[in-house]
């Protein structure tokens, strides 16, 4: 695996450092749902909210199992005046696609590992070569998990609150020693590298979404400007409408919305397409390569992000695009789970709160 954002937290580590119009049903290999876990999300309820759309949503089964929503293509207004990289607001235009109704999910990912025998980034042994002057007995496959700290200095090093853990990877993705939950099944898939990402997509007869495709089907076909993706009120009649971190950052979260960690897929009101956790829960993978300053000349027709990737903070780490904030983000610390926001990550950095969707051409 070669030197990456992973591989150089592992060496600060060593070293001492903290650390939707019409139904157009899907023409391809169809199946029905492969376990209960699917038929049981599907039957899941939420209630009902003012960002609902009174349109019928279609959606599809394909053959990976999952339900997608078939999104309309449209123009819309892309960016937010809040963060400098989504600027200039700038208006796009996009065909019509269909999009994962939610995250991809620890069972649809272990379906997908069962069936091709695939190794995920944090679970492949580490390199030697690739961390010269380190005992290669500390150097066994792992990834970053987030500790939550009782003192941190300050907010500016973020290593305060993330450890590379050993064993930390999909299947455990707080490492070893660590227990999942009862709802591992339902809980979206993290410790995904991007490639991670794209394999299960390409297995699935699918893609990972531009970033103009994700914040098109994140306003629901209802929002334009708002705060949030839903609106622009935090909550709705005393409710937490995403799973995002409530408290003080990173030390203490207080779970308002229910939940510490990742929550289970369509825990929270879909959106106006009929779309669950477009907001909070895990960052997403999208496959634009990140430039800060794309927006100002990007095309306007189906942009599908620049050639190449630069971050003026890290010019020599290759990134790509990430949506939607996680559990994580807070005013305080990370506002980028808000409308228009758009995240970043090292291509070969997986985390425990990063997951993906995917989605599908017409």
């Amino acid at each position: 695996m070669k030197k990456n954002k992973i591989c150089s937290l592992i060496m600060l580590l060593v070293i001492g450092a903290s650390t939707m119009l019409s139904f157009r049903p899907y023409t391809g290999n169809q199946l029905v749902y492969t376990s209960p876990l699917d038929a049981e999300l599907d039957m899941a309820t939420n209630m009902p909210h003012s960002f609902l759309s009174s349109m019928s949503t279609p959606t599809c089964i394909v053959n990976d199992s999952s339900k997608m929503i078939f999104v309309p293509g449209g123009t819309f207004k892309m960016g937010s005046l809040n963060f400098a990289d989504a600027q200039p607001i700038h208006e796009v235009t996009l065909n019509s696609f269909y999009i994962d109704e939610h995250e991809v999910t620890n069972a649809q990912y272990a379906q997908f590992v069962k069936e091709t025998g695939y190794i995920t980034v944090a679970e492949r042994e580490l390199n030697p070569n690739d961390f010269p002057g380190v005992d290669p007995a500390v150097l066994v496959p792992g990834s970053a998990v987030f500790i939550c700290q009782s003192h941190v200095s300050d907010l500016s090093n973020h290593l305060q609150w993330w450890d590379y853990v050993a064993g930390a990877n999909w299947k455990l993705p707080d490492g070893e020693g660590s227990t999942n939950s009862k709802d591992w099944e339902r809980l979206p898939v993290t410790q995904i590298a991007f490639e991670d990402a794209e394999a299960y997509a390409k297995w699935a007869g699918k893609r990972l979404p531009t970033e103009a495709e994700w914040e098109y089907a994140a306003k629901g076909g209802v929002h334009d400007q708002e705060t949030y993706y839903w609106g622009t009120h935090k909550l709705e009649n005393g409710k937490w409408l995403a799973n995002i971190f409530q408290g003080t950052f990173p030390n203490t979260n207080i779970a308002e919305d229910g939940f510490i960690g990742a929550s289970p897929v369509k825990s929270f009101p879909p959106n106006g397409y009929g779309l669950y956790d477009m907001e909070g829960n895990v960052w997403e993978w999208c496959a634009d390569y990140y430039q800060a300053d794309y927006y100002q000349n990007s095309p306007k027709l189906n942009p599908k992000g620049p050639n190449s990737s630069y971050d003026p903070q890290e010019p020599n780490l290759e990134k790509r695009v990430q949506r939607g904030g996680s559990f994580l983000c807070n005013d305080q610390y990370c506002e980028r789970y808000k409308a228009g926001a758009r995240g970043k990550a090292e291509v070969n950095s997986p985390t425990n709160n990063v997951g993906f969707r995917c989605v599908k051409d017409i």
